[in-house]
């Protein structure tokens, strides 16, 4: 699947006017340090979309810290900033692909079919004195947003229940190890994971400096499963999966979900069973 677009790709049609240019950084220890840093500099063109006001939907008992938001709620806010369904969108971030990723799964989810991620980070872009946008962000036009079927696929907290060792299903754990072990925990108030999860660090599909690797990388990665094995991917609260969802499918694997609420929905549930082996 194509999803990953380079630097040079964005910079030959940078000003092309069916082109959205999405900024999505967002730090989880300094919330505002991500408009903040787009407000002084960015793509040009660039939108910025914040991971909590428009990424997530409303923080309940259940759904997790960052439950999905709702498809038209979300749709809306496209709208609102001027894209519509027919609009290549490419999307970057500063956090090694983790919030775009998010992003990139939410317009799947809508239905949106020219959608990608910046192999490169924006500190890259920076990097290669390619062009910046200081001045204050334009007024966007706003248009319609037609919600289509969704392209990617989502597993439900009862589906991952009813399924806990199933050998046909795989469940990937896609926090730090230390984490994943229940070794320790500094987000989420319960330390463990699943039953029967495996362990793929997220950020074992960029390279040290943050950027996507290929394809036949992340194949490598993944090598030990059959391209139509049933996974399904989660995380902490659903956001750093994302970029395992987009790694599976860079490798081929067609039959990927999300579990949307992820750790921190499965431990709001004081009957489900946590491992730490």
């Amino acid at each position: 699947m194509n999803i990953i677009v380079s630097k040079q790709w964005l910079l030959a049609r940078l000003y092309e006017t069916d082109l959205a240019i999405v900024d999505c950084r967002f730090y989880l220890n300094q919330p505002e340090l991500g408009r903040l840093e787009y407000d002084e500099k960015r793509i040009p063109g660039a939108i910025h979309f914040d991971l909590d006001r428009d990424l997530s939907g409303i923080v309940g008992r259940h759904g997790g810290r960052h439950p999905l938001p709702n498809r038209e709620d979300f749709a809306s806010k496209l709208a609102a900033v001027g894209i519509h369904s027919q609009m290549r969108v490419v999307i970057y971030d500063n956090q090694s692909g983790a919030m775009a990723s998010r992003m990139w799964f939410l317009m799947k989810l809508i239905g949106h079919e020219q959608v990608y991620i910046l192999k490169e980070s924006f500190n890259d872009w920076l990097d290669s004195n390619y062009p910046i946008e200081q001045t204050t962000p334009s007024i966007r036009i706003p248009t319609t947003y037609q919600v289509g079927a969704s392209l990617v696929q989502i597993a439900a907290m009862n589906e991952i229940k009813s399924h806990l060792n199933n050998p046909e299903i795989t469940l990937i754990d896609s926090r730090e190890e230390k984490r994943f072990l229940g070794l320790e925990e500094p987000i989420d108030r319960i330390a463990g994971h699943i039953p029967g999860a495996i362990h793929y660090f997220w950020r074992e599909g960029q390279d040290e400096g943050g950027n996507w690797k290929s394809s036949e990388a992340q194949a490598e990665r993944f090598a030990k499963h059959l391209k139509d094995d049933a996974i399904i991917v989660y995380c902490g609260s659903g956001v750093t999966a994302c970029p395992n969802v987009v790694a599976l499918m860079m490798a081929g694997f067609t039959n990927v979900k999300l579990y949307p609420g992820s750790w921190s929905d499965w431990i709001s549930y004081d009957d489900n069973p946590i491992s730490t082996k």
